[in-house]
């Protein structure tokens, strides 16, 4: 990825964007930090997040007139949070001590600013902690300016004293008593000092040269607050807000001191400050599932909030965040973090020359649904970034072989002599339709596929061939480009073969693969075509449940009239549809999506036990692998072929999930009993290998199906080492070890003979060489 590319998707994930309401405030004040801490009494933090951004602090949280305020999300669910009291209530609680400030080192250059009040004060503020000499001139008896006409309840005479001091300590001289309304007084100093601001929000009226507005005031360029004098800026008395406002006066002076630092250093006074003013914040925030909520009401409205009445009111603040596509991804929320921050460490994942590439794990656990881009007000598509760095990875050999090795074998397996199969339907030269089943369906429930296809061809006319293969998707997902295309190009031969028929698909990963790679296909799904058809499909049984949660295939994202087909088919069998609360466009992966299930199977659990777990009611799918995983964390699942096509079993919803190697073996079956029921042909032999007996218990089995360990690959290693004899044995348990390496995986297994069969306690896999010793022997 390129360095635009990754500030391009940095960009439209919103998560670092500031709430409304901070970016609203002049000066940005970071609300959401300050009313967390105040939340839970943290006097002391939440003063020190107002020190962090507050010229003059003492003083400024308690004049403040919050006009953050207006832009409160929480607004829109009861009132507004009132920040403005939750500071003044902070300045009173927290305890009160000199404030740190450790300014940068002195620059040798000199402003002076003319006036003392708030706008004033915090030009000296800024520029004193920058290293800047600065001089206050005051016409007053003491600095303070308009600042001393607030109420001492409100601002006591103390608490100016005390940042004046502060001020003071930075090295800002006060020079009180000056005739600053001279018209000489600015040709006098102007010599003297680098640059000069004038507050016009002191008392007084100014009689200088300067360019006037149509009031009749100094004429002022906003924010760069800049006037027709050079060196000489101004601010303070805003003309938008009436009264004046006190954090715009702020704000002004801090806006002026970054023209004059700018100024000072002859660089531009505007570039980059876009920002530097209120803003509108691209931060989405929901407000689904929030209560509104009154404001707090003072007991005493002259003192302020109590502690305990400035908890409850800071409690009222929603933590303003995004973080939608986080709320509904498993994936997303597992590794702590955002998409903002996932693509940077993709980035750098990528960058790495040597080293350890710790990301990887994050760029192949990504189930590539695309749940993240449909919740994202942004459109930010997680599965195309990870998705792209897995094709990057291969291309550059940086791609570990063991993220997704078994499924791309396992794809292999679909598309070999065991289960691939081309036929036009029987006693037919050409066909009109071509039922594409898919190798999951076949693998989980070869009945049904026998079925589906009896069905289509008594529904459809024109004759409706048959073809057993992969669509090529678990290469499509492991970034395997070569070999995805070459899958997509046989499926090209063999629809051709067959006088290019419209594809109907039972499997809605396999639909979107032909839709978005072989547009020249016509392609339909199994469930538009049941519905268009209709058939005389049996009511549910009795002993299967009348009410289903329905669980779509993230691969129907944008397949409405599939899931709309779906639906209506159950309808007519007499189901009552539950809708999961993320369904229909925003319906979750399974957890078998983008290979999670094999780079990261404890993801994969995770996500499948979330899925599960919305609904106390029994489940219906209609992608077998959505099905199984399902059923595989216990929970009751049919598919709704069960429900069309049933097969007098007691409860299919019960049905486990089918392990790696009975799916491979089901395939087989399917293919054989096809060949021999509907085109009268001969099944394949069985492999020599297959002939060896082996004792599974449950236990072991679950075990070899969690690590991805065939039951070939346990007879292959058996085989060899009865051959061989090389073995290992254990004494004591009578129980023998042995070890094979049939292509990149050496496998290990521990078993006894009982007669003539062999019955296996456990077995591994690794990948490590071992060097020396006899090669393959144990």
């Amino acid at each position: 990825m390129e360095q635009s590319g990754l500030r391009e998707l940095e960009n439209r994930c919103i998560q670092e964007q500031p709430p409304q309401c901070t970016a609203a405030c002049p000066i940005h004040v970071d609300v959401r930090a300050f009313a967390a801490r105040m939340k839970l009494g943290q006097w002391a933090e939440a003063w020190k997040v107002l020190q962090k951004t507050m010229p003059l602090p003492g003083v400024l949280a308690r004049i403040c007139d919050a006009p953050c305020r207006e832009n409160c999300k929480r607004g829109e669910a009861g009132a507004p949070v009132n920040i403005g009291h939750l500071e003044r209530a902070c300045a009173r609680l927290a305890p009160q001590g000199g404030q740190r400030i450790l300014p940068l080192p002195a620059k040798g250059k000199h402003v002076a600013v003319v006036g003392s009040g708030l706008s004033s004060l915090t030009v000296a503020w800024d520029l004193a902690r920058k290293g800047y000499g600065v001089t206050v001139f005051e016409s007053g008896e003491k600095p303070g300016g308009n600042l001393l006409n607030i109420p001492d309840s409100l601002l006591p005479r103390n608490v100016l004293e005390s940042e004046t001091a502060v001020l003071t300590s930075l090295g800002v001289v006060f020079r009180t008593g000056e005739n600053t309304a001279n018209p000489a007084f600015p040709v006098d100093i102007l010599g003297e000092f680098a640059a000069l601001y004038l507050g016009l929000d002191s008392p007084g009226e100014v009689a200088w040269d300067l360019e006037p507005d149509d009031d009749g005031r100094p004429k002022v360029q906003p924010l760069a607050q800049t006037t027709s004098l050079a060196g000489v800026f101004a601010g303070g008395r805003d003309s938008r807000t009436k009264p004046l406002s006190p954090v715009w006066q702020a704000a002004e002076g801090r806006w002026a001191a970054t023209s004059i630092d700018r100024y000072i250093q002859k660089v531009s006074p505007t570039a980059g400050r876009e920002k530097d003013g209120p803003y509108r914040s691209r931060l989405h925030t929901s407000l689904e599932g929030v209560t509104p909520l009154p404001e707090t009401v003072m007991s005493d409205p002259g003192s302020g909030y109590s502690d305990i009445e400035a908890r409850e009111e800071a409690g009222r603040c929603l933590q303003c965040q995004c973080l939608e596509c986080v709320k509904v991804c498993t994936y997303l929320e597992s590794f702590g973090s955002y998409p903002k921050r996932y693509a940077r460490e993709i980035y750098n994942n990528e960058s790495i020359v040597m080293g350890t590439r710790k990301a990887n794990k994050l760029i192949n656990s990504c189930s590539l649904c695309g749940l993240c881009e449909e919740v994202c007000p942004e459109d930010f598509a997680m599965q195309d970034l990870c998705l792209e760095t897995r094709r990057s990875m291969v291309r550059q050999g940086k791609m570990p072989p063991s993220a997704h090795e078994f499924a791309l074998q396992d794809m292999d397996y679909s598309n070999g002599d065991r289960f691939f199969l081309n036929r036009n339907q029987p006693a037919t030269d050409s066909s009109t339709y071509l039922f594409f089943p898919g190798c999951q369906l076949s693998a989980s429930s070869p009945g049904h596929v026998r079925q589906a296809y009896s069905y289509l061809t008594s529904a459809c006319a024109g004759g409706v061939g048959l073809l057993l293969m992969c669509c090529g998707a678990p290469a499509l997902w492991a970034g395997r480009e070569e070999a995805f295309q070459a899958v997509l190009e046989r499926l090209r031969e063999q629809w051709k073969l067959l006088g290019d028929p419209t594809i109907i698909t039972a499997c809605s990963t396999c639909l979107k693969v032909f839709r978005e790679h072989l547009s020249e296909v016509q392609v339909v799904s199994l469930w538009e075509i049941m519905r268009e058809k209709g058939g005389r499909f049996p009511q549910v049984a009795g002993n299967l449940p009348k009410r289903l949660a329905l669980h779509d295939p993230c691969t129907t994202r944008h397949e409405k009239t599939v899931q709309q087909s779906v639906r209506a088919l159950l309808s007519d069998l007499g189901v009552e549809v539950e809708e999961l609360p993320l369904s229909g466009a925003r319906t979750e992966c399974c957890g078998f999506g983008g290979l999670m299930q094999n780079a990261n199977p404890e993801l994969a659990r995770e996500v499948i036990i979330r899925r599960a777990g919305l609904s106390a009611t029994p489940s219906a799918a209609y992608c077998a692998m959505c099905r199984d995983s399902l059923a595989a964390v216990g929970k009751p699942a049919l598919h709704v072929l069960d429900l069309l096509f049933p097969a007098g079993e007691e409860n299919p919803a019960d049905r486990k999930r089918p392990g790696w190697s009975e799916r491979r073996e089901n395939r087989a079956r399917l293919k054989n009993s096809l060949l021999v029921e509907v085109w009268g042909e001969r099944g394949l032999a069985m492999d020599e290998g297959n002939k060896i007996k082996l004792i599974i218990p449950e236990d072991v089995r679950e075990v070899l199906d969690n690590r991805r360990i065939l039951i070939e690959d346990i007879q292959q290693v058996v085989a060899h080492a009865e051959k061989t004899g090389t073995r290992l044995f254990h004494p004591q348990t009578g129980h023998f070890k042995a070890s094979f390496k049939p292509m990149n995986v050496t496998f290990w297994v521990e078993y006894s003979l009982d007669g003539g069969e062999y019955i296996i306690h456990n077995a591994y896999s690794h990948r490590m060489e071992v060097v020396g010793g006899q090669g393959n022997e144990a």
